[in-house]
């Protein structure tokens, strides 16, 4: 049982896993940033381009 423990221990593997998953949220955490971001900008673009279109319909 010890030597399973100190085999658990010594590997790498996890560490390895927990490294990727820390890059793998960063990357999601930028993305919904930069979308966050671009949201309030969008949103202004197609309220912009929905008054033009209903002006010009008028």
């Amino acid at each position: 049982m010890i030597k399973i423990l100190k085999n658990l221990y010594l590997s790498e593997k996890g560490a390895t896993a927990v490294e990727y998953g820390l890059m793998v949220s960063l990357v999601a955490l930028a993305a919904l940033a930069a979308i966050y971001g671009l949201a309030g900008q969008t949103g202004n673009t197609w309220g912009g381009i929905a008054n033009q279109v209903t002006e010009a319909s008028n």
